[in-house]
């Protein structure tokens, strides 16, 4: 399990350059790779994509590629600049009547008079590129796996907290029958008091509407199925492929159950520990949706 929050960093270096990429990643529902790449590095970004793609699964994905070249820098003339310079300054010269010549200095200042010379980025370049991506990579997911483990210490934290609360969920739930036939036979009784007809109690009558009543009360079904989603959970934690999503599904199903439960009984020890289970599933939901 991993988180999709992380950061890497890889690099490359000869004598000819020195690359370095950053990746960074945060939450999202799907993958979205942005991509910072200058204008000569522009044919890199499919096979950029491809390799991310190949590791990273959920998340926005933030690439920054950056190069400098090591090798020794020429330069070419801008001699379309210089002759129109020199052109300009001769046509002042003969229209002013000045005299001199235009300084050797004063030309090496225009803007853009000396110009790099920059090899075309040849496969050699693309496969430093891709060296120091899959270094990034590596050390991306290094931090996302590492966030992933403190995630899963958490939301186990979580899942026990609830599973301490099931037993007196479990306990005061077989108290629901007499409950029922007691607040039933004392409204009856209420009822019958206010009343000048004497009408005895049909004793089988009250059972079977006692019984009906507990019958829609019941949770043991419910409480079964938490604990199989509990486990159910803690099984998707532990593998390596991506589970965010199945986990928040798991986490609705949870909720489900916590709802119907707190719905089913008026009991009060059952309610309170209903709740504290809800509070918990929310918590679960806030941290899985930082899990790819």
């Amino acid at each position: 399990m991993k988180s999709m929050t992380g950061f890497g960093r890889g690099s490359f270096s000869d004598d000819r350059y020195s690359i370095s990429v950053e990746l960074k990643t945060v939450n999202n529902r799907f993958l979205d790779i942005n991509l910072r790449l200058g204008s000569d590095l522009q044919q890199l970004e499919a096979n950029v994509k491809r390799l991310i793609t190949a590791s990273v699964h959920r998340g926005r994905v933030d690439v920054n590629v950056q190069y400098d070249r090591t090798e020794e820098v020429t330069y070419d003339l801008n001699r379309p600049m210089i002759e129109g310079f020199l052109a300009a300054m001769k046509q002042m010269q003969g229209e002013f009547g000045l005299a001199g010549e235009p300084d050797l200095n004063v030309v090496a200042r225009l803007p853009n008079v000396l110009v790099s010379k920059k090899e075309e980025l040849g496969e050699d370049f693309a496969a430093a590129v891709e060296q120091a991506l899959t270094a990034a990579i590596e050390d991306l997911q290094k931090m996302r796996a590492s966030e992933g483990e403190m995630l899963a210490a958490e939301l186990n934290g979580r899942l026990n907290e609830i599973e301490n609360r099931l037993p007196a969920i479990e306990s005061e739930s077989a108290k629901v029958v007499e409950e029922y036939r007691l607040r039933l036979t004392k409204r009856i009784g209420e009822m019958l008091s206010k009343s000048e007809s004497q009408i005895e109690i049909d004793q089988g009558r009250l059972a079977q509407e006692v019984a009906y009543l507990s019958d829609r009360s019941d949770i043991s079904e419910e409480i079964a199925r938490l604990k199989t989603h509990i486990d159910h959970f803690r099984t998707i934690m532990g593998e390596e492929k991506e589970v965010g999503k199945r986990l928040d599904f798991l986490t609705q199903e949870l909720n489900r159950e916590a709802n119907t439960i707190t719905s089913k009984t008026n009991n009060m020890v059952v309610k309170e520990n209903a709740l504290q289970i809800k509070s918990e599933i929310e918590k679960i939901r806030e941290q899985i949706q930082n899990i790819e």
